[in-house]
C-alpha cells in the first residue's frame, strides 16, 4: 500500500467518496494542505518527500488535521472579493474622470465592502481559531481510529514542535506555537475530566503535548 492509499484509508467513511488525496504537484509545497477542485469534491495535497521524514503518528495526526479543517468548512476558496475590489477600484477612477458622484459612491462602496470581506477572509486571528478548531476534530478522530486520548494529544503536540523547529518565517511559527499553546489547554482540560472519572490509568500531563 503506497503512503497516498494508506492516508486515503484513514478518511471517515462518510468522506471517502468526495475527499482524494494526492502528492503535491507545485514547487516548494506546503508539507499538507487542502483545496477545492470542484463541486462538493476536496483534495488533500501532501508533500511527499517532506511527509515520509515524520513519524508515522504525527503523519497520522497532521492529515487529520486537514480532515478536520474539511468537516468544519474551513477550505481556503477563490473568492469574488478580488474581483469586486478590482471593478470597485476601476469604476471610482472612471467616475473621477466623469465626475458623476453617484456613480463615484456606488463604485467606493463597492471597494470598501470588497475589502472588508479580503480582511475578514485574510484575518490572522480567524486563521488560528480555524486550526484550532481542526486540532480538536484531530484528536477527536484519532481516538476513532483507535489511539487513545492521551496518545493522540501526544502524537499531534510532537507534529507541532516539529514544525516550530523547522519553521524560519517568524509568523508562520509563531502560528504554531499558538496552536501547541492551545492544544496544551485542551490536554489540561481533558486531564482534568479524566481525573473527575475516578484517576483513570490513562491521566497524562498536559506537557505531554510536546512530544
Amino acid at each position: 500500500m503506497t503512503e497516498l492509499q494508506r492516508l486515503k484509508g484513514l478518511l471517515p467513511p462518510e468522506m471517502q467518496s468526495w475527499v482524494f488525496v494526492e502528492a503535491a504537484a507545485a514547487a516548494e509545497p506546503p508539507l499538507i494542505t487542502i483545496e477545492e477542485i470542484g463541486r462538493d469534491e476536496v483534495e488533500v495535497q501532501v508533500d511527499l518527500e517532506a511527509w515520509e521524514a515524520l513519524a508515522l503518528d504525527q503523519r497520522n495526526l497532521l492529515f487529520w488535521h486537514e480532515v478536520g479543517r474539511i468537516q468544519n468548512d474551513a477550505i481556503p476558496r477563490d473568492g469574488w472579493e478580488m474581483a469586486a475590489l478590482a471593478i470597485g477600484l476601476g469604476g471610482a477612477i472612471g467616475e473621477l474622470w466623469v465626475q458623476d458622484g453617484l456613480l463615484l459612491v456606488l463604485a467606493l462602496g463597492l471597494s470598501g465592502f470588497a475589502g472588508y470581506r479580503l480582511y475578514l477572509k485574510n484575518n490572522p486571528e480567524k486563521h488560528l481559531q480555524e486550526a484550532i478548531a481542526a486540532d480538536e476534530r484531530a484528536v477527536a478522530m484519532a481516538t476513532r481510529f483507535g489511539y487513545s486520548l492521551p496518545n493522540a494529544y501526544r502524537s499531534l503536540g510532537s507534529a507541532l514542535k516539529m514544525l516550530v523547529a523547522q519553521t524560519r518565517k517568524k509568523r508562520k511559527r509563531s502560528f504554531y506555537e499558538n496552536r501547541l499553546d492551545a492544544l496544551r489547554r485542551s490536554a489540561a482540560k481533558a486531564q482534568a475530566e479524566m481525573a473527575r472519572s475516578e484517576g483513570s490509568p490513562e491521566a497524562m500531563s498536559s506537557e505531554n503535548v510536546y512530544g
